[in-house]
């Protein structure tokens, strides 16, 4: 069966890989799926493209036209290019998906678009960078990367292979389309971390029954995802209420959120909860990969791949300024909750990183330094955050914001 409600977009630079590139898109016709290629080289030939989207074509879509693209310089021609094709893509009204081939550079040229594109919409990238790090491929978004074992130059017994699965997996998720969720209730964003799982386990159980709750593992990529989610509109609003993140960003951690974080709740105004969940520890690796400048600090070893550290009282104030500043950018409904009794299941009496100092250091930086307002709003609460008594006031500050804003 052929479907007729649009295309998969098959992605290379076909002056090195249209090879690769024909022998995708023919495995997705045999499967049934209608496609079109689109050749992304960014070297002068002297033989036409006979891609369905010839490089001219989509170097036209970048603001300076496609004379910034076929520059000669091939580094400045692969960040042109690559500004062109999130502009053409975007523009697509008939995509049911995007498949891509490439190497460093074609990985480089392609993904940046499949980011931009909406969570559902079918993403594969076959790369030869895909058995590394990959978060700056994927981004916040669904985007399936597969290693392409051979480099993607020439067919062989394995690229064959490879490449043939890759099609078949992005036809799987074109044929057999996930039917719309017919659940109308709004959706919630949650940030949850181990440390934290007792409070937003109770929050959901709390809301689900009025709201479709998305929790995010506050592990950098959770909380951009989420903010991704925000900025597209499709969330109700937000219970953010681990932010470890904004730990790692400032001291070196791997699990870290970049200097956008909370900047979808300004641009939307979202109605939002916050908190300071586990901002008492910042996530490292194995021991052996904490920076040497941090000897002698105070460690918890959650297993033998995950290291964390103690925020000391200094680290405290230097987060509470950092989160201050990007709070007095909101303009929608906030409300900022400090659960006194300890910021994480560690940070209580008793536990490894109990130390009122550091949270007196956050709670009281923090509050000199927002504007509070009728609209952001800070209030303390004398319970550790994974209390049941806090995760009660978490539901019912938020059931406030939206009634007002109803």
């Amino acid at each position: 069966m052929t479907i007729n409600r649009g295309f998969v977009y098959a992605v290379a630079t076909a002056d090195t890989k249209g090879r690769e590139l024909f022998y995708v898109s023919d495995c997705l016709r045999k499967a049934g799926v209608d496609v079109v290629t689109v050749d992304l080289s960014t070297q002068s030939v002297s033989t036409p493209s006979t891609a369905d989207f010839p490089p001219q074509l989509v170097a036209d879509f970048h603001p300076d036209g496609r004379e910034a693209v076929f520059c000669g310089d091939r580094g400045r021609a692969i960040n042109a290019m690559a500004q062109a094709f999130k502009i053409f893509l975007s523009q697509r009204q008939d995509l049911l998906g995007v498949i891509g081939l490439g190497g460093s550079g074609g990985t480089a040229l392609v993904t940046p678009a499949m980011q931009a594109l909406p969570i559902g919409v079918p993403k594969v990238m076959v790369s030869t960078m895909a058995s590394g790090d990959v978060s700056g491929y994927v981004g916040a978004s669904d985007i399936s990367m597969v290693y392409s074992v051979t480099d993607v130059s020439g067919l062989n017994r394995i690229s064959r292979r490879v490449l043939g699965n890759a099609a078949h997996q992005i036809a799987g998720a074109v044929l057999f389309p996930v039917e719309k969720d017919s659940n109308d209730k709004p959706a919630l964003g949650l940030t949850m971390f181990g440390v934290t799982t007792p409070c937003i386990q109770t929050v959901s159980a709390m809301l689900e029954e009025h709201y479709d709750c998305l929790v995010f593992h506050a592990t950098g990529s959770g909380g951009k995802a989420m903010e991704k989610l925000t900025d597209s509109g499709m969330l109700s609003g937000l219970l953010d209420l681990t932010t470890t993140e904004v730990c790692d960003h400032l001291f070196g951690g791997v699990l870290a959120c970049d200097e956008t974080r909370f900047d979808a709740v300004a641009n939307s105004r979202v109605p939002c909860v916050i908190s300071c969940g586990a901002l008492d520890m910042v996530n490292f690796g194995h021991p052996s990969g904490v920076p040497e400048k941090y000897a002698g600090r105070l460690f918890y070893h959650h297993n033998a791949q995950v290291t964390l550290m103690r925020t000391t009282p200094e680290e405290n104030a230097t987060m509470a300024r950092w989160i201050a500043d990007k709070l007095n950018r909101c303009e929608g409904d906030i409300v900022f909750l400090i659960p006194e009794g300890g910021f994480s299941a560690l940070d209580a009496p008793g536990q490894a990183f109990w130390s009122p100092e550091a949270r007196a250091a956050f709670i009281s930086t923090l509050e000199a330094n927002v504007k509070q307002t009728s609209r952001r709003v800070i209030r303390r609460l004398p319970f550790n955050i994974n209390d049941p008594q806090f995760a009660l006031a978490a539901v019912r500050e938020f059931r406030q914001l939206i009634e007002k804003e109803s």
